[in-house]
């Protein structure tokens, strides 16, 4: 968790979910200094492997939605945060995970940005989760909700982003005829057929669209790079003040004399890394 010296109220938390690598206080250390300039809280729980394997499915393997939402309420009772909706943000396995919890609780959300997913669920009949429809012999009541709750998840403000050059079909990326021909083969196809899909659906709807695509120049399938290089804080927290740039951690490889700048940034912007259990 970040903590800026001063937090504004009213602000809702940036909740920054980690992918499969679980870089979570990397996520925390480098939107923490835009966070900062703006008064709003990062936090960035963990869903380890032994508890949480499947978690960016959201509602299946162990319900990580209702383990976000418990973390949120212990926060708001000891005074850490004050708002009830919060600003989502995802990367890779957490952008799955994002989007999906946006489509299952769109009331607690305020903003949603997510980043370089392997794969999404679109707003069709498609069986959940490349769908909202229910599974086949499952009582997936969730399921229902997502589809009655799809008016407000359409209108929510989403930003989605993707390196230019995430173009390689790993381990990690979800690959079929099926789900190649409805989502398309990278991830760089994948966002741009889902963010055309938010739009086709909610015009369908009468909705007005608020959705937002950004390929960020130069950038793969990397977090560190797409902040750094891609400028993927400014895009997550765009009303920080604009000169503002993503402070770069220490690796050990760097002049004692920038090791030294290093600790200080970090002891500027105190983390905590908090873990979600069961």
């Amino acid at each position: 968790m970040a903590l800026p010296h001063k937090i504004t109220p009213d602000v809702p938390p940036l909740i920054a979910v980690h992918g499969i690598r679980r870089g979570a206080r990397l996520q925390a250390a480098l939107f923490a200094e835009r966070a900062a300039a703006v008064g709003q809280v990062v936090i960035a729980p963990i869903f380890d492997k032994t508890s949480w394997l499947g978690y960016q499915q959201a509602f299946l393997c162990g319900r990580a939605d209702l383990a976000l939402l418990d973390l949120m309420l212990a926060l708001r009772h000891e005074g850490t945060v004050t708002a009830e909706q919060l600003d989502l943000f995802g990367f890779s396995g957490g952008a799955q995970f994002a989007h999906r919890f946006a489509m299952l609780h769109p009331d607690r959300v305020s903003h949603l940005s997510i980043a370089s997913p392997g794969w999404y669920t679109f707003p069709d009949n498609a069986t959940y989760p490349y769908g909202l429809w229910p599974r086949p012999n499952h009582a997936d009541a969730w399921s229902y909700r997502m589809i009655s709750n799809l008016d407000r998840f359409l209108a929510l403000p989403m930003r989605v982003s993707v390196g230019e050059n995430d173009c390689l079909r790993d381990k990690n990326t979800r690959s079929g005829a099926a789900i190649d021909a409805q989502q398309g083969l990278t991830r760089l196809d994948r966002a741009r057929k889902w963010t055309e899909a938010i739009r086709t659906v909610a015009a369908e709807m009468k909705i007005a669209p608020k959705i937002t695509l950004h390929v960020l120049e130069g950038c793969g399938h990397d977090f560190e790079t797409c902040v750094t290089k891609g400028g993927l804080d400014r895009i997550v927290i765009p009303d920080a003040p604009a000169h503002l740039q993503p402070a770069a951690l220490c690796r050990g490889t760097c002049s004692a004399r920038q090791q030294m700048a290093c600790q200080a940034r970090r002891a500027a912007t105190p983390l905590q890394q908090m873990e979600t259990t069961r």
